[in-house]
């Protein structure tokens, strides 16, 4: 088992646990915010709050030896029902060629308004040679 503590250019952990944790042929992530630099910069619109911890969660998998086209499962935790039209437009945008799994739950969260976690396989080495 391997642990990712952080990913160039993301939000490092803001607690104890790591950003991604590769077990066998899969990456499982930790949930990923809406955070550019810092916790402290805001984004225009929720729309951009999407793209955003989506770009974050690409980052992690993409150091962790994944990508989008890899992955396997999504969880989406948003913090008001209203945000599931903007979430699904934004996401079909970036992962709707090929959608994985996914579970959207509306949640209370600390201070953010949305969360992304997910599961993915790793690329293996012939196919990285293919890219």
């Amino acid at each position: 088992m391997k642990r990712l503590q952080a990913a160039p250019d993301t939000v490092g952990p803001v607690g104890p646990y790591s950003q991604a944790v590769i077990s066998g042929h899969l990456v499982f992530t930790a949930g990923q915010i809406p955070a550019r630099g810092s916790l402290d910069q805001q984004l225009d619109t929720f729309e951009d709050e999407v793209r955003q911890t989506l770009r974050n969660l690409e980052a992690i998998l993409i150091e962790a030896g994944s990508d989008f086209d890899h992955v396997i499962k999504v969880n989406g935790y948003l913090t008001d029902p209203a945000q599931l039209e903007p979430f699904n437009r934004v996401y079909t945008e970036i992962l709707g060629h090929a959608p994985p799994a996914r579970t959207t739950v509306c949640v209370s969260l600390w201070g953010v308004t949305m969360e992304i976690d997910c599961v993915a396989e790793l690329i293996d080495s012939e196919s990285r040679k293919h890219k």
